[in-house]
């Protein structure tokens, strides 16, 4: 269970907080908040009914709190509870620059004890004040030592941010500094140098927001049973440990977004709650969106030819090809693999012979069950075993009754203070992709001749080049520590998930913001993002020498067509050779026969040739006749890679000139001629497979045509794309 919080943030809201000191555009009140409502959304973030705050302010036109005479211009905005938005939007009208000078710093931090121990009395919560002033006002300095002991003995954690205070670790000193702000931030200084609390000052804190605060989780075992080695039900010499099993390692989750409606119609009989003499609306005037599911079948006597089924009527089964076979819940344990919670070591591997691909898990960690003296013994034993002889376990691991067994790699890890066994799953032969590509460092020709020099390998000069780029970008010791040391660049403790942390951000800046822009992401998001300046500078000439040795060349872009202006110049190749002499293509022929054996290569050189219209028309024609020909003459799928290249390659072509209705109207034709089976019988597999392939109509977004006529380009596409994708039932 989390533990009980109580805050009270004390924030000065004099008239000098309403100046802008420094060169700031904001206010020094404003500057104060973003501290606060910082810390104010962390805690709402949480949601926790037992993470209460409360606000007091200042230095107020008003009074408002019960300790009557001595504690005049201090208000109690919002007493300690659970702060949600609508407390945040009304403290947002609340903590605006007052009128008056008056108001003593030191009877507020008397207010907010008195508030603390009237909620928190003698239980056990986590005190905190949190104080944040420019020390400009009044203060009666006569009861800090009894305000100091009450600190102590109620163990209330005591904060003290001032704006524009002297820090000399922080690098920061106000000049020209007024004599009564010198004298309190003397005398606030003096006080939590005494043990009363923590002194600094506000630009420091406000600088550590954008620092992300990695959330601190409690340790909850995944399993809690024995490791074995041996048969402990055959054999007395076998070894049992009593262990328990935490995650290490956990992908950490950004927040997700869920679905609302804004409410546009209340009510009379809904709850609203009144805000300083306004309504609010519980949840920002927002309603959660609820999901219902329903299950049908088609029924030809029923209305709409469907008929509601409920869920417990639905029975289970497994897909076999195209056919479900059944398997009942009383036989449901034909399919279930009986096994017990179990950790069984199964043999040893050297360290040296394992794969790190063959990691397949996060990582977990395996220590000795807590207050067990023996069980810290034995594994620590077999933990130095496996160290010394640089090994690792294998282990069958079952981490609940019935569930699967899983093969665990278990890796020995000894620190100064801490020991235990890291693990991570292990595949099984199903789980290996087995590819094989051609090999870098060599060539092998079609009579099995071995070449180690060839165009397409790296030559010498290249290699040295490449392994001096990659020693000039060498990040292992690219840091600086505080003593200006070479140090680690990017260490794992400071490299933050720009998602999680940037969603969070914007959303706490939202929700106290909601008419702004979201500021701009923090460089220390967003710094490990890119290679470092410095490092990318020092480089640069290491990359001139593997750009000289790869002889790299900048390829010109690729131009595209313009529907109503069709002569286009082919682009020169880099070689300076006439391609279009090699291939015995002549550019102003009108009409050219498409080969079905060089299909895709010849439709892309008429592409190249085409003068109007009238040319693409004609290529697309036979190329459209070629496709056709490749179904019917399909069997088991053996052309059906060809028909989707070749369905490829019309897009990209078509799209490329600017012309894609054709493309639009061949696919629809060819939707209908497969599922009409008039290619060759049923052809639904290969549709699925050019639907997998994303060769879908051309969307109005995809086209930029200039001169284009509104209506014309709306006809681009005349059916919405899942209608079209949709298909028939089997006859």
């Amino acid at each position: 269970m989390a533990q009980k919080e109580a805050t009270v943030y004390i924030v000065d809201v004099g008239s000098t907080m309403g100046e802008r000191s420094h060169g700031r555009k904001e206010t020094n009140l404003e500057f104060a908040l973003e501290y606060v409502w910082d810390k104010i959304m962390s805690t709402v973030a949480t949601g926790r009914k037992t993470a209460m705050a409360g606000v007091v302010a200042v230095r107020t036109d008003e009074t408002l709190n019960s300790l009557g005479e001595g504690y005049e211009h201090i208000s109690i905005l919002h007493g300690i509870a659970q702060v949600q938005m609508p407390q945040i939007r009304k403290l947002q009208r609340e903590l605006v620059v007052s009128n008056t000078e008056g108001g003593d710093i030191v009877s507020a931090m008397v207010v907010a004890i008195q508030m603390i121990t009237e909620t928190c009395k003698k239980l056990k919560y986590e005190r905190k004040i949190v104080l944040v002033t420019d020390a400009r006002g009044p203060m009666d300095v006569d009861d800090l030592p009894q305000i100091r002991a009450k600190l102590l003995e109620d163990d209330i954690q005591l904060t003290v941010l001032g704006v524009d205070f002297d820090d000399s670790d922080y690098g920061f000193k106000e000049e020209s500094k007024d004599t009564i702000k010198t004298q309190n931030e003397g005398i606030l200084r003096q006080f939590c140098d005494d043990g009363a609390g923590v002194f600094g000052t506000l630009a420091q804190a406000v600088d550590e927001i954008s620092v992300p605060r990695v959330k601190q989780v409690r340790p909850t075992p995944l399993y809690k049973g024995k490791l074995h080695l041996g048969n402990a039900k055959q054999y007395e010499t076998a070894i049992t440990i009593n262990v328990e099993r935490y995650s290490k390692t956990m992908v950490a989750a950004a927040p997700t977004a869920s679905s609302f409606v804004v409410r546009s119609d209340i009510e009379a009989t809904q709850s609203t709650q009144t805000v300083n003499g306004e309504s609010e609306i519980p949840g920002g005037g927002l309603a959660s969106v609820k999901s219902t599911r329903t299950y049908q079948v088609e029924d030809e006597h029923a209305p709409g030819g469907k008929r509601d089924v409920a869920l417990d009527e639905l029975a289970k089964g497994f897909e076999y090809g195209r056919t479900a076979v059944h398997i009942s819940e009383s036989d449901r344990n034909i399919t279930t693999y009986e096994t017990e919670p179990d950790l069984d070591i199964l043999g040893f591997v050297e360290a040296k012979q394992y794969e790190r691909y063959m990691d397949m898990s996060r990582t977990n960690m395996i220590m000795a069950e807590r207050t067990n003296e023996k069980a810290y013994m034995a594994l620590s034993s077999l933990i130095h075993a496996l160290y010394e002889l640089e090994s690792y376990a294998v282990a069958r691991f079952v981490a609940k009754e019935n569930k699967e067994p899983r093969v665990l790699l278990l890796m020995p890890s000894i620190e100064p203070d801490f020991e235990c066994l890291y693990d991570v799953e292990l595949p099984f032969a199903e789980d290996v992709r087995s590819y094989r590509f051609p090999s870098l460092d060599k060539v092998i020709t079609v009579g099995g001749k071995v070449l180690t020099l060839h165009r397409n390998l790296p030559s010498d000069d290249l290699k040295d080049a490449m392994s001096d780029l990659v020693d000039s970008m060498d990040l292992s010791e690219f840091g600086r520590d505080d003593d200006g040391q070479p140090t680690e660049y990017a260490p794992a403790d400071e490299a933050y998930s720009m998602k999680v942390h940037r969603i969070n951000q914007v959303i706490k800046y939202r929700a106290t913001h909601p008419d702004r822009e979201p500021p701009e992401m923090p460089e220390v998001l967003s710094r490990f993002s890119r290679p470092p300046d410095g490092l990318a500078s020092s480089s640069k000439s290491a990359l001139a020498s593997v750009i000289k040795a790869a002889e790299v060349k900048k390829v010109p872009p690729k131009a595209r067509g313009k529907q109503y202006n069709r002569k286009r110049e082919t682009d020169k190749p880099l070689s300076d050779l006439d391609i279009g002499a090699l291939l015995a293509n002549d550019p102003g022929r009108k009409s050219r026969r498409i080969d079905p054996k060089n299909a895709i290569p010849e439709f892309k050189q008429a592409m190249l040739s085409t003068t109007d219209n009238a040319d693409v028309e004609d290529a697309v024609k036979q190329m459209r006749k070629i496709i056709y020909d490749w179904i019917e003459a399909s069997f088991g799928g053996s052309k059906d890679q060809q028909v989707v290249e070749g369905v490829s390659t019309m897009r990209e072509e078509l799209l490329d000139l600017e012309v894609p209705y054709m493309y639009n109207e061949f696919l629809r034709e060819l939707k209908g001629k497969m599922l009409g089976e008039e290619l060759g019988g049923d052809r639904r597999l290969l549709w699925i497979a050019i639907r997998n392939a994303r060769l879908g109509l051309v969307q109005r977004k995809e086209v930029e045509i200039e001169g284009l006529p509104e209506e014309e380009a709306i006809a681009l596409v005349n059916e919405e794309e899942t209608k079209f994708w949709s298909m028939p039932k089997p006859k």
